[in-house]
C-alpha cells in the first residue's frame, strides 16, 4: 500500500484485510519517483504465474497525483512479471462512483431521466472526492459545474487538470459568497456536496429555490450536513417543498464500502493481474447501487 503521505489510513489497510489479503503493508512518504522501483522490486520477487499473488494499492489525498503514480506503476511492469494496482486516493473514487451511481438510480426511478445533458453542480469540487465526481459525471454527458468556496483560481485549475487529462470540460463557478452559491444552485438539475465533514454548504432556502432541482447528494456524515435538511440515511425521500429526491451519506457510503471491497475482492480472484481507477469503480458502483 503506497502513500505520499505520513501515514497510510487505517480505513484503507482494515478494507484490504476485510477483503481477503493475508497482510497489507503500508509504503508511506512514497513519492511518484518511487513508485517504479516499488513495483519493479514486487514484481520481480515471485514467478510470472504468482503474480496476481501480490497487489498493490495507492492511496494518498490527491486525484491526479494517484493517476500519475497509476502510470507509472503500469510503464514498471514487465510482462510477463505483472502484479494488480488499484488506485483509490483518500477513499475518492469508490466514493464518487458511488455518489454519481445513487444519482443515476434515483434520476431513472423518480424522474426517468440519465445525467445526460442535466446541469449538475458540485460543491467542495477542488477536493479529492469532488474531482473525480465532476469527471465522472461530465463523462456521462452531464454540464457539469464546479463550484470553489474561496473564488475561481483553484476551481480554474481543476477544469483546466480535468481537460488535459480526460478530455472531458467542466465550468468553473465562484461560490465564494451566499448570493454565489444561491446563483449556481437556481440553475442546477443535480446538486452535489462533497465539501469537509462538519460544513454546512447549502441551505434549505438556497435548495428550494431551484425549480428544475432533481436530486441533490451529499457526501459528508458529520453534523452538521453539507446540504441543510437532507437525512444522513436518505435514499431518494422528496425534499420538502420541490420535486427532488435527496441521497444521504449513509445511503452514498454504503455502495462505496461495497465498491472499495468488492474491487479487492477481484483483485484477489483473478486470473491474471487487473489495474483499478475509478472508472473501474464506476462500473462496480452501478450494478450495486439500489
Amino acid at each position: 500500500m503506497l502513500t505520499p503521505l505520513r501515514q497510510m489510513s487505517p480505513f484503507d489497510v482494515n478494507m484490504a484485510l476485510d477483503a481477503g489479503y493475508d497482510a497489507a503493508i503500508p509504503y508511506t512518504d512514497v513519492g511518484l519517483s518511487d513508485v517504479g522501483n516499488l513495483v519493479q522490486d514486487a514484481i520481480f520477487s515471485r514467478p510470472p504465474d504468482a503474480g496476481v499473488a501480490t497487489g498493490i494499492f495507492l492511496a494518498g489525498k490527491d486525484a491526479p497525483t494517484a493517476l500519475d503514480m497509476l502510470d507509472a506503476a503500469r510503464k514498471a511492469m514487465v510482462p510477463p512479471f505483472e502484479i494488480s494496482v488499484f488506485a483509490d486516493p483518500a477513499g475518492s473514487f469508490t466514493t464518487a462512483a458511488a455518489m454519481v451511481a445513487k444519482v443515476e438510480k434515483a434520476l431513472a426511478k423518480h424522474h426517468d431521466r440519465t445525467l445526460k445533458d442535466l446541469s449538475v453542480a458540485i460543491f467542495g469540487a477542488t477536493g479529492v472526492v469532488g474531482y473525480c465526481t465532476a469527471v465522472i459525471a461530465a463523462r456521462e454527458g452531464a454540464r457539469v459545474t464546479i463550484a470553489g468556496h474561496d473564488g475561481l483560481r483553484r476551481v480554474e485549475e481543476v477544469a483546466t487538470s480535468i481537460k488535459q487529462r480526460f478530455g472531458v470540460t467542466v465550468t468553473p463557478a465562484d461560490g465564494s459568497d451566499e448570493a454565489k452559491k444561491t446563483a449556481i444552485v437556481k440553475d442546477a438539475n443535480v446538486l452535489l456536496t462533497a465539501a469537509k465533514a462538519g460544513v454546512q454548504v447549502i441551505s434549505q432556502a438556497q435548495w428550494q429555490c431551484a425549480p428544475d432541482l432533481l436530486v441533490a447528494a451529499d457526501v459528508n456524515a458529520v453534523p452538521p450536513a453539507g446540504i441543510e435538511g437532507l437525512k444522513v440515511n436518505a435514499n431518494g425521500e422528496p425534499l420538502e417543498g420541490t420535486r427532488a429526491v435527496g441521497i444521504g451519506p449513509l445511503s452514498i457510503g454504503n455502495v462505496k464500502y461495497k465498491t472499495q471491497s468488492g474491487l479487492f475482492v477481484r483483485m484477489i480472484k483473478a486470473d491474471k493481474p487487473v489495474i483499478f481507477d475509478f472508472r473501474d469503480a464506476f462500473d462496480l458502483a452501478r450494478d450495486l447501487a439500489k
